[in-house]
């Protein structure tokens, strides 16, 4: 392995580089908001200016309920709540939970719509977060969504306990990760089985009802999952997500009935309120994650029990529907924590920057002691001057509490907020603590005119609301911390490692006879020029956040521009016509591909129903395209199981005949998994249970095997040949067809298509490499490579990313891949399986298959002495290898650039880490192919030939 070394230490090298950069960077760019071990307790209160409670049994606030009733319905869209009439276009799932809509429209005054928005990345574990903290969200909290650590910041869940309140929570086991040994009584059921749409939602519903009529909670919690679910696994336009909003309003219509049959003088739920919600929105596809207004807009459904008087006109942001005498506000899930815990009587979380809400906090004003006139009218200046004045004073809690938490965390943290933010901040506050004296003066007089108090009231309200908002704007722009002295540091390692990978190729060049000029010696060849002006503008292009949302249509623009580029030469040389018209052909089929791939509202149930991919953008509804959905899958696999056999037929060679072989098995095996989940096929019914765990797990059995043969037999084992060609060949084919059969099973039935679509790509475009340029005639040794096809190949890599129905966010990952061949969510099974169906197409294949232009000579390129193979291996490696560090560099740079930008973290930061993983995985990757395919070539070169080339 001597002159493998050769090459190899360069790879080593490379993506030792590579990791520090990237480790570096991430370092400093996803440093996040500096959590406070600091918690609120109540007497902290006597250090602010507000008023303190009279009674000695209340804390920051006078507590306005007794009992608090969450229901949490993950993945709540909006418009699941919400009547279709606030939309220009009903849908089969609007107007599904009925009983809220009629108890908001009974009771106006009392039950209330909100539509809450949500800060992305909208994961569960993080929304749970930020509803519990008051915080916004940190980025890095993503890649604990499948391991939830406990929450060690001040939260509204701890504040409970430590003041007396008892906590009883059913459903989604998320909850007991984040806060352990917190709840009285838990009934926690697994939450990641997204194919599993009841257990969890059974559990909530077997415990909630009789829950309510006991007397040992303060604050139920019931998450419900089914909703999230059927999104993620058959999409918002399906019939089970249908089913499970029905169910939900029937279960949601019982509880209601018995709150308001217990809500009484003197009953259990006399003083009780209801918060129905969801943690996020998701896509009409089921994906949530990023930063789109169907992910972030969810609902908060709130109801209390009790007459209430309608909210002050100056403080009611609500948009009415008439015809519905329906009334919706909206409300930033920041102030959610804030808000009941003014409700129930809690300290606030110490680092919360939401506002107590006030349509929210009015569905508690009963409790304020008023007589039996529940209106607001210019007859009851007083009542209305004695909520203002209590609600002022939960703002000057709420306002002392957020400038307290602004101080020390400037004071603690590293960076903090810049002089002038601060400077912003402590004169907004100022000011509205200057007037909060004169206020509560003015408002301590008996005799005082209502007339002129409540101006002051208002005004007061006015400038702490200014000054919340303009805190919580602030943070929402600068909420993480950038070390800009590693992140510069990472982007030089990352420039280095550039450095080093043209140097590696430019010693190759020299050292061994490769060339990369024009075979006129008329200078750089167009072939270099036109892969450099590509990559340029691929690089450029991800500055843009609209190029980064169409990402996978911009690859696919880059790559029909170098097909036509192909043809013309095609056309010069009247040379290899059918090849290029076939390549830009298939360029267009990807981009239809590409096109519903990223169609994020594009439901799932329009395409194929029978599985959790998509296939046709057809409705299926016809028999002629249901037939054609459920057979052209199969048949491409009898087509790829063809060209396996073929390439097979002459071969003499044991393993990798075998390992073919098993492929073929696998391809069966796969199909019969098809058949299975099909609803046409009368085969199905004798299927049905079998194919369901059994056939992925026996091909998952038999891929571990050919891999492990492939790995291990050519240690041993020496092949009797010279033929290098036929012999990388029969390698490449090996490997392939070893990791196809599972990467096809997790793709679902696109998979096959897929496959067969890069297949007949890839074939193309080694037909037509070397088109413009050949051999130096004359010149013996020199080898005119052109950077062309590996460029085409990369860019091909790119649009199966998007072709397979995967973006770069993680709303774009097919957590249902995960569960094939699984019922039980297993962390590291999990894990490899999403990661595979992820990467499987665009980089596991993409770079195993670079021997593709090694294995068959160019048509115009016949004469390559054999000692030039691996050196021309490498040398593709290499380039392929560039390519891909040059995008993720490009992507470090625009993410530095744009940090500030809105979307940082819900687009540009995803893309950041779908690139830089895919760039350590290419690596990786690279290195694992070059040592499995320069096995055993000293022997078939000649050791001697191979020393005087290295």
């Amino acid at each position: 392995m001597w002159g493998w070394w050769r090459f190899g230490k360069w790879t080593v090298l490379i993506m030792f580089l590579h990791i520090i950069a990237i480790l570096i960077f991430t370092k400093g760019f996803l440093l996040t908001r500096t959590e406070l071990p600091h918690s609120s307790h109540c007497s902290d209160l006597s250090q602010s200016p507000c008023h303190s409670s009279p009674s000695s049994s209340s804390c920051w606030t006078k507590p306005a309920v007794d009992r608090l009733i969450i229901i949490v319905l993950d993945a709540l869209r909006f418009d699941f709540v919400a009547p279709s009439s606030f939309f220009e276009e009903k849908q089969p799932w609007m107007d599904k939970l009925k009983v809220l809509q009629r108890m908001a429209s009974e009771n106006p005054s009392s039950a209330k719509i909100f539509k809450a928005i949500a800060d992305p990345p909208t994961t569960s574990l993080q929304r749970l977060k930020g509803l519990t903290t008051g915080a916004l969200p940190t980025f890095i909290d993503v890649g604990n969504s499948f391991g939830a650590p406990a929450i060690v910041e001040d939260n509204f869940i701890s504040q409970l306990i430590q003041n007396g309140k008892r906590v009883v929570m059913m459903g989604d086991d998320t909850w007991t990760q984040l806060f352990p040994n917190h709840f009285n009584k838990s009934y926690p059921y697994p939450s990641f089985n997204v194919k599993d749409l009841n257990t969890v939602d059974n559990g909530c519903i077997e415990h909630l009802l009789p829950s309510l009529y006991q007397q040992d909670w303060d604050v139920l919690i019931a998450h419900f999952l089914g909703v999230d679910h059927a999104g993620h696994i058959h999409g918002v336009d399906s019939t089970l997500m249908i089913e499970k909003l029905e169910q939900y309003n029937a279960v949601l219509e019982k509880v209601i009935k018995e709150l308001q049959n217990q809500s009484g003088p003197g009953k259990l739920h006399e003083n009780s309120l209801l918060l129905v919600m969801g943690d996020h929105g998701q896509t009409l596809n089921g994906d949530h994650g990023g930063g789109s207004p169907e992910e972030v807009e969810t609902s908060i459904f709130a109801m209390s029990f009790k007459d209430l008087p309608s909210l002050p006109s100056e403080f009611d942001s609500s948009s009415c529907e008439p015809s519905k005498n329906i009334c919706i506000s909206s409300i930033p899930q920041v102030d959610f924590a804030v808000t009941v815990s003014s409700l129930l009587g809690v300290p606030f979380p110490f680092g919360s920057i939401g506002r107590v809400n006030p349509e929210l906090y009015a569905l508690a004003v009963c409790t304020w002691n008023l007589d039996d006139d529940k209106t607001w009218n210019n007859q009851d200046q007083t009542k209305l001057e004695e909520w203002l004045q209590n609600y002022a004073n939960v703002l000057c809690i709420n306002s002392w509490q957020v400038k307290r938490y602004i101080d020390v965390y400037s004071a603690s943290s590293v960076i903090g907020f810049s002089s002038e933010d601060l400077f912003r901040i402590s004169d907004l506050y100022s000011k509205a603590d200057e007037n909060w004296s004169y206020t509560k003066n003015l408002s301590s007089y008996k005799n005082g005119s209502s007339n002129t108090s409540l101006p002051v009231l208002k005004r007061q309200i006015v400038a702490y609301s200014n000054f919340l908002s303009y805190v919580a704007e602030l943070a929402r722009s600068k909420w993480t911390e950038f070390n800009l002295k590693m992140m510069g540091t990472g982007i030089g390692i990352m420039l280095l490692s550039l450095y080093c990978h043209t140097l590696a190729i430019k010693k190759l060049n020299k050292s061994y006879g490769v060339s990369l000029l024009s075979s006129r010696d008329s200078g750089i060849s167009f072939g270099l020029m036109l892969t450099f002006f590509m990559v340029l503008i691929r690089a450029g292009s991800l500055l843009s956040n609209s190029y980064i949302l169409k990402e996978g249509k911009a690859a696919n623009f880059l790559l029909a521009t170098t097909g036509i580029m192909t043809l013309r030469y095609s056309f010069m040389k009247n040379k290899m016509l059918i090849e290029a018209a076939i390549f830009l052909l298939l360029t267009f089929i990807f981009r239809i591909a590409i096109e519903v791939g990223l169609f994020k509202q594009a439901a799932t149930s329009q395409f194929m129903s029978s599985s959790s991919s998509w296939m046709l953008g057809i409705s299926i509804s016809q028999s002629l395209w249901t037939y054609m959905a459920e057979i052209m899958p199969i048949l491409a696999l009898i087509v790829l199981g063809y060209f396996l056999y073929k390439s097979i037929s002459s071969c003499y060679w044991g393993i990798p005949k075998y390992v073919i072989m098993g492929t073929i098995l696998c391809y069966f095996l796969v199909a019969l998994h098809w058949i299975s989940e099909s609803n046409i096929l009368d085969l199905a019914h004798f299927l049905k249970g079998f194919g369901k765990n059994c056939i992925p797990r026996t091909v998952y059995a038999i891929t571990l095997v050919q891999l492990s043969l492939l790995a291990i037999v050519p240690m041993f084992c020496k092949e009797e040949t010279s033929n290098c060609r036929g012999s990388l060949f029969v390698k490449m084919m090996s490997i392939l067809s070893a990791c196809s059969s599972t990467i096809i099973i997790l793709q679902g039935k696109q998979g096959a298509l897929v496959a067969l679509g890069s297949l007949l790509a890839g074939y193309c475009m080694m037909r037509l490499q070397g088109i413009e340029q050949h051999t130096v005639s004359g010149t013996a040794g020199i080898s005119i490579l052109d950077p062309l096809p590996v460029l085409q190949w990369s860019l091909l890599a790119v649009c199966l990313l998007f072709a397979s129905g995967h973006w770069c966010a993680f709303d774009g990952l097919r957590y249902g891949a995960a569960f094939v061949g699984f019922d039980e969510f297993i962390l590291i099974p999990q894990a490899i399986l999403l990661t595979i169906d992820t990467f499987g197409f665009s980089h596991i294949l993409s770079v195993f298959g670079l021997p593709l232009f090694v294995a068959f000579p160019s048509s115009f390129n016949q004469t390559e002495h054999k000692s030039l193979f691996p050196i021309k291996l490498f040398w593709i490696f290499m380039v392929y290898g560039l390519i891909t560090a040059i995008t993720a560099t490009a992507t470090i740079l625009c993410v530095t650039i744009q940090r500030r930008h809105l979307m940082v973290w819900g687009l540009f930061a995803p893309k950041f880490v779908f690139d830089v993983v895919g760039l350590i995985l290419t690596d990786l990757l690279i290195f694992v192919a070059s040592i499995y395919y320069f096995n055993g070539l000293e022997d078939r070169i000649g050791n001697a030939e191979l020393r005087r080339l290295w």
